[in-house]
């Protein structure tokens, strides 16, 4: 079961190319400090501007980078449903764990075009997979009742990354799927107020930057320690909300280069952090102890 803290793993590019020391730096980093798994190529990996070759390589190496010790939930989704058959099919040749699918954008597909869509993508893999509904990015939502008749006909549709930015969903989720699917948060803000009503950990943005200590807090909430989880949940909540000073995921590789981590580029239309924001993101990553 995909239950605890997965990283949205950035995409570091160098000269226009993928950093391949800099992302074997990221996961194993990732797995040092215990998260669950990582998810390479979703939307803070910019898989919009990657290549199909790029694509498969990056889920590659992510899974030879984790050396089997965390999990990898591959990016594999498109608004084209043939594009997200071939490279699902690609990274269980690659040796992922399973496998995230992003509703289709731009499109809008109705719930029957959502249902084949899916259907059509599972029926393709022996993988396990998990829907992704960010109605803000895709225009369209994954209904309740779509996920729900997905996860009866599809036995490796596992669950769901929830990122429409209410905690009502989850619970409309779980009273419709039973407490054997698997919700994830999709915010880092809202963490544990979805894992309060129902939901088993996140994919995490902020887990780039503080691994240890997200999957800390999401580890307190599911063991009781209620007090132990707020406490990280309040003092990191500043960082959480400044990730997102821009679109997601400049303000994050802004951090990770300050840190040393990674080369701060974009691919275009993506473009760098304004002076004023960065400062902001600055601050806030010294407030919170990330940043001396």
């Amino acid at each position: 079961m995909f239950a605890g803290t997965y990283t949205a793993l950035v995409t570091p590019f160098r000269n226009g190319a993928i950093d391949e020391l800099a992302l074997e730096r990221l996961v194993r980093l990732q797995v040092q400090a215990g998260v669950d798994g990582i998810v390479p190529v979703g939307t803070t990996g910019e898989s919009p501007t990657v290549d199909y070759n790029e694509h498969v390589h990056l889920i590659a190496l992510a899974v030879k980078f984790a050396r089997r010790q965390i999990k990898v939930l591959a990016g594999t989704g498109g608004n084209s449903t043939s594009e997200a058959v071939f490279l699902t099919e690609q990274a269980e040749r690659a040796g992922a764990d399973g496998s995230l699918q992003v509703a289709p954008y731009y499109n809008k597909p109705t719930p029957e075009g959502l249902f084949q869509h899916f259907r059509q993508v599972a029926r393709s893999t022996r993988l396990p997979l998990m829907l992704y509904s960010i109605p803000g990015r895709c225009g369209v939502e994954i209904g309740v009742d779509t996920t729900r008749r997905l996860a009866r006909e599809c036995r490796n549709i596992i669950g769901i990354k929830e990122a429409g930015g209410h905690a009502d969903r989850v619970s409309q989720l779980r009273a419709a799927l039973g407490p054997r699917f698997v919700i994830l948060s999709g915010d880092d803000s809202l963490t544990l107020p979805f894992m309060a009503v129902g939901a088993q950990g996140v994919i995490s943005v902020a887990s780039n930057v503080i691994p240890r200590q997200v999957a800390r807090m999401v580890r307190a909430f599911a063991a009781g320690k209620t007090e132990t989880a707020l406490k990280l949940h309040q003092r990191y909540y500043p960082l959480f909300k400044d990730l997102f000073l821009e679109t997601n995921p400049i303000p994050v590789k802004a951090a990770l280069a300050m840190l040393g981590l990674i080369k701060e580029e974009y691919r275009l239309p993506l473009v760098p952090l304004p002076p004023r924001k960065r400062r902001v993101l600055q601050a806030t990553m010294k407030a919170v102890g990330v940043l001396k």
